[in-house]
């Protein structure tokens, strides 16, 4: 189990850029944890959003980050059985990282905003 978890950790280099990149930098996943991080929990929550993730793109993420250990997943109802989604530790962490992001690219692309965080009923 513990080599598996290095192949994937390991997958360029043993660099942390490396490994976190491995595991961050593809095109959706730091903006799904945006959305976590902004309060959405659920499937057609996150794909309200403005970048519009196709729906298997968005649940081959969720079962990526989920494996990765950054969320876990809860039952909100029985029939049918459908789930929210919640960060763990390791995925709040990501929070300041997200903000350096968010604070270099208003800086460098004018004209755009920090969405708001969501409203819960």
């Amino acid at each position: 189990m513990a080599e598996e978890l290095d192949k994937l950790i390991f997958e360029r280099s043993n660099c942390p850029i490396s490994c976190s990149l491995d595991l961050l930098g593809d095109k959706w996943t730091l903006l799904v944890i945006r959305d976590l991080l902004l309060g959405k929990k659920r499937f057609q929550e996150f794909l309200k959003s403005p970048e519009r993730i196709a729906t298997n793109i968005l649940a081959d993420r969720l079962k990526k980050i989920e494996a990765a250990g950054l969320i876990t997943q809860q039952t909100y109802q029985q029939k049918p059985v459908r789930y929210e989604y919640v960060l763990t530790k390791k995925g709040e962490d990501l929070k300041p990282v997200l903000q350096s992001l968010a604070k270099w690219g208003i800086t460098y692309y004018p004209g755009t905003k920090i969405f708001e965080a969501v409203g819960r009923p």
